[in-house]
């Protein structure tokens, strides 16, 4: 018995492949049975786990079990409390507080339990595209993995697609510069291109950024939220005491890599720079929010502004 729990669509069905691979490994000729609230109405569970004439295998796939009729959810439990040995099940669980009791049988039963969290965070979109290269034995770069993560969005089987492309066409390490050939233009779209040219002072290619970004799609919000968090992460780089990157990265909540990247790009910034690039930032979120007439040109006036603070210490 297995337990899939989370909102996570690919990793709930990639819980369904691995057992189902395994069973079928085991027997060519299992019997696969997937199968939504709807369709396991009373009764179907019994009828399709009683024992068979041929000791027939099965897996049995149960999907979206929270939304369970009550009745169904007894008779799901009653099997649990008598599996039998040729039908592997599989319940698909949201978690949460609906079908709760279900969950719990499950797991008191032994159910082995797969986690399928919703990944909303990027550093956990991060965290899976690094384990998507490690589970097909290739290396890529810190760096690599965050443009890939910019340039693709949340959508975690497009990522998982990159990926399984990357590692098909290219060997040896896949580095940032791989990705961008590949993606050229959405991660040339990025925001966070954006503000990585802006914070690095080069103007030129920080306001093309800009105009491809909005000329493909990409929410004026989306800019300036990464544009303050360039900004900001100079700020709190700055005025750290200096240390390891691992020492640091704990300290102000960036992972190794990050600090590394915003150490290069913070060579020309004065806190006075800083201080301007933030109001910059903040009068530009203002403009696209509503306040002002021309959320692109408010946006084009804070690259020039961050980009100009961005060499101050070249100027003082």
């Amino acid at each position: 018995m297995t337990v899939a729990v989370g909102q996570e669509d690919l990793l709930l069905d990639r819980a369904v492949r691995e057992v189902v691979a395994a069973a079928k490994a085991a027997d060519a000729d299992t019997d696969v049975r997937d199968l939504t609230p709807e369709q396991l109405q009373p009764g179907t569970l019994a009828e399709l786990t009683s024992p068979s004439l041929f000791a027939e295998r099965k897996v049995v796939v149960v999907r979206n079990a929270q939304d369970l009729s009550a009745d169904t959810v007894k008779d799901v439990k009653a099997y649990l409390g008598s599996p039998a040995e040729e039908i592997t099940l599989v319940l698909l669980h949201a978690g949460g507080a609906k079908g709760k009791g279900l969950l719990d049988a499950a797991r008191k039963a032994g159910a082995r339990e797969v986690a399928c969290p919703k990944m909303t965070k990027p550093a956990d979109r991060l965290a899976f595209v690094r384990g998507e290269f490690r589970s097909l034995g290739r290396s890529a770069t810190p760096e690599a993995c965050q443009a890939l993560c910019d340039a693709i969005g949340s959508d975690l089987r497009e990522l998982a697609s990159a990926v399984s492309q990357l590692v098909a066409d290219v060997e040896g390490t896949i580095d940032e510069a791989i990705v961008g050939r590949y993606y050229t233009g959405r991660a040339e779209a990025s925001s966070f291109t954006v503000a990585d040219r802006a914070v690095e002072g080069r103007t030129a290619e920080a306001l093309e950024a800009l105009r491809w970004s909005l000329a493909t799609g990409v929410a004026p919000v989306m800019i300036t939220s990464a544009l303050a968090q360039g900004v900001r992460a100079i700020g709190k780089l700055s005025s750290a005491r200096g240390g390891r990157p691992a020492d640091l990265a704990r300290e102000l909540g960036m992972p190794p890599w990050k600090i590394d990247r915003v150490r290069q790009q913070m060579r020309g910034w004065t806190p006075d720079g800083v201080a301007v690039a933030l109001r910059a930032v903040a009068e530009a979120d203002a403009g696209v929010k509503g306040g002002g007439d021309d959320p692109e040109y408010a946006l084009e006036k804070a690259v020039v502004v961050i980009a100009r603070a961005a060499r101050s210490r070249g100027r003082a």
